[in-house]
Order: C-alpha cells, then structure tokens, then sequence
C-alpha cells in the first residue's frame, strides 16, 4: 500500500493533466473527498471549489440526492448498450429535459461529453442539409472567441487563433464572424453560403476561450438570418446552461430559440459525464426522411444507465429550488467584491453576469503568487491565459462568495508574473 505522497510522486512523473507538461508539470493536490463547495486534501486542508471543477458542480459536490441516485442504479442495472435497448433513466432523463429546453426542442441524444455533444449537433445540421438536397452545405458558421471543445470537430468549431492552432492540419476548415458586429456573419455567408450547414455559438457568453458576454440582439439577428437563408441555429449551452448566466439558458436573454442544442456538465451536476443534443422535430424528421435515414452517431456509452439517473436526480433540484434567486444574490454579490479590482494597475477588465465574474489582467501573477493566494485564502481558483475567473457552485452562500472574491482581489493586485509558453494557465 503506497502512502498519498508517493502516489502523488507517481502522479508527477506518469499521469498527465489537462493542458500540462509531463516535463514541468504544474503541481497539483491530492483531493480526499468533497461536500457542498468545499474540496478536502488528503493533508488535511480544505479549498473552497470557485470554479465548480470546471463549472459542473452546480448543487454542490457529493449532494446526497444524486449520490443517493447513482447508488441505487448502481443495484439494478450499470450499463447496457443503447442500440437495441432503453431503460427507464434514459426515458425519464429525456422527459424531464424537455420540460426545461425552449419550446420546440424535444427530441434528446444522448452523449458522453460535452464535446462530444457538439460533434453531434454538427453531425445533425450537415445530415439534415443533406436530406433536403444541399449536399455541398458541409461547413459551419461559428463565432471568433468561441470554445466548443477539444475533440476533432470542436476544436475546429472554436476560435481559429485560440489554443487549438497547433491541430489545425488535422481540423476541418469552417467560417467564423465576430459577435460584436453582426455584418460580419452577412459578409462570410455572402462569399460562402452555398457551404454553410448552420450557425453555432455560445449563447451570450464566451465561456472557455475568451471569457467575455455580447449583446444578446446578436442572437435575435442569428435567429432572423438563419430562418432567412435556410440556416440552422445551434445553441452551445454546456458553460452557460442550468441558471449560470441569470435564467435557465443562456439563449433567455434574447428570448431566441435555437434548432438544436447542447447541454452538458450540470446536466448531471457534476457527479459523472453525461451531455446531451437536443433537437426539435424539424430536424428529426427531415434527417429520419432523407438518406440513410438513419442518424449516424453512437457512442458506446450512450445513455449510460448510472449517467441518467444522476440526470434526473440533478434536474430535479434544478425544478425544485429557486436557483435563479441564488444566482442573482450571487451576482450581486461577485459585483461588490470584485468592483475594487478595476483600481488595480495590472487589471484591464472587470466583468459579472449571473454566478460568473471575471477579472481580466494585463499579465497573469507568478505561479508561485497563484499558489500562495490560493493556500493562504483556502480558495480553488484556476486562471488561465489573461483571466482570473470564478464560476462558484450555484448554492454558494454571500459567506463563500466573499471569501473567493477576497482571493481574487488579492491575486489581481500581485504584480505581473513571467511570461510562460507550457500551456499552464490554458483551460
């Protein structure tokens, strides 16, 4: 039995972390067990969690609903292939869902990841091009500081000069427009619609590439343009879903509608990867009607039994607790703590939407700044590239929101660190 430092050790020398150098890697620390915002070390120490690991931890960590969810699926069925079968989860999972989607979206595949998500929308749009006849419409139009995710079609759908450049012999070349001027989308569909499947974006919120809000208008104009030409909308609603920006989805803000949307991680409040696209019936039957009729996509894991069940556990909380009224006592309270940083030198942005609060800087702090702040204020924080952010559990009390922005404040005051090239603040 090895101790939790020689694992660790081991760690540091075999295992690789997202975005990291096996040869200089980032330390990392040794979690133990989790509850409500709180992550506890195997020292001994706790850290508050203010980016929700990766924004999926909406109720909490370990919240005893889901957990009790997981376990009693546990006892009757872990996993069986979704080609030829379903289960009740899944059925359940899908019913629910749709009484939270926009009217119209009601029909659910199911998806391991987020990213995997977005591959399937995209799969969606050209095959339902290609079941009306416009097999050319193969490419689609995507937004300049978008982030869909890093598998082979996500990537490409994000920002082309993000942190993906180095694949791009191996991505599928699409368009992009810039969301603050929607003249560009009109100018790149003028020289290259007879290609163009459909409009992907984040919803109001740039979430892992650019960490920036635009004006919600921009989605009113992409729905009219895509209803104009043709076009089918896609909503990428994984960062910015489930009451993250302010109402249940990100799209609300327009009162916009998309064809197709992507949700993911608090679909199951993070206790285990599930996503799922969601369609509306126009899509469905117009790919059911084409050839080969079937839609051709499907995962392994599809629908994964244990996956649904904490699904239908987390909706549930989503549907019986006011979480819009906790995100606004949460913006309101990162507006307070945070509006002090717009003094500091180094600082060139201040931004806050709903459970979201970004500090923009000049030049990121010292690592070794990043860890002391982080030590010294009991608080899980994780920048990258020119953001110190937080995206706290959507339960976090005034309490908790105060001591993350009480770190950050003390992060964005430190001077600017060394200019690195490993990758060690990209998400």
């Amino acid at each position: 039995m090895t101790t939790w430092k020689e694992q660790l050790e081991f760690d540091r020398r075999h295992i690789w972390h997202p975005y990291a150098s096996l040869a200089n890697p980032p330390p990392v620390r040794m979690a133990e067990s989790a509850n409500g915002v709180e992550l506890r070390l195997m020292d001994g120490r706790t850290l508050i969690d203010a980016v929700s690991s990766w924004w999926c931890a909406a109720h909490g960590h370990n919240h005893p609903e889901i957990v009790g969810a997981i376990r009693r699926q546990t006892e009757k069925l872990s996993h069986v292939m979704f080609g030829g079968f379903t289960h009740e989860p899944a059925v359940e999972l899908a019913q629910a869902l749709i009484k939270l989607t926009p009217p119209g979206l009601d029909r659910v595949f199911f998806a391991d990841s987020g990213s995997i998500s977005v591959e399937v929308a995209a799969k969606m749009a050209v095959q339902y091009q290609h079941s009306l006849g416009f097999p050319a419409k193969g490419k689609l139009l995507a937004l300049k500081g978008g982030y869909h995710g890093d598998t082979c079609c996500a990537m490409a759908l994000s920002d082309p000069d993000g942190m993906h450049t180095l694949f791009r012999q191996i991505m599928p070349r699409h368009y992009f427009a810039d969301p603050f001027d929607f003249e560009s989308v009109r100018s790149v569909y003028a020289e290259h619609g007879d290609e163009i499947a459909a409009i992907i974006c984040e919803p109001i919120f740039q979430a892992a590439n650019a960490m920036r809000f635009y004006p919600p208008e921009f989605l009113r104009q992409l729905r009219r343009f895509c209803d104009e030409h043709g076009l089918l909308l896609i909503f990428d609603e994984i960062a910015a879903g489930f009451y993250r920006t302010g109402p249940l989805w990100a799209g609300d803000h327009a009162g916009a509608v998309p064809d197709i949307m992507t949700v993911g991680k608090a679909l199951t409040g993070g206790h285990i990867t599930l996503a799922a696209t969601v369609a509306s019936a126009k899509v469905a039957e117009t790919i059911s009607a084409g050839h080969p009729g079937a839609f051709m996509h499907g995962p392994t894991y599809m629908a994964n039994p244990i996956a649904c069940a904490a699904g239908v556990a987390s909706l549930r909380l989503f549907q019986t607790s006011d979480y819009a009224a906790k995100v606004a006592a949460i913006e309101s309270r990162l507006n307070a703590g945070l509006v002090e940083c717009r003094h500091l030198p180094n600082v060139t942005d201040v931004r806050v939407m709903g459970a979201v609060g970004i500090v923009e800087v000049a030049t990121m702090p010292a690592r070794t700044d990043i860890e002391r702040v982080i030590d010294r204020h009991g608080v899980w924080l994780r920048p990258f590239c020119n953001f110190i952010y937080t995206m706290p559990p959507l339960v976090s009390d005034s309490s908790t929101v105060d001591r993350i922005t009480a770190a950050i404040r003390e992060l964005a005051s430190c001077a600017p660190g060394p200019q690195t090239a490993d990758g060690d603040f990209h998400e």
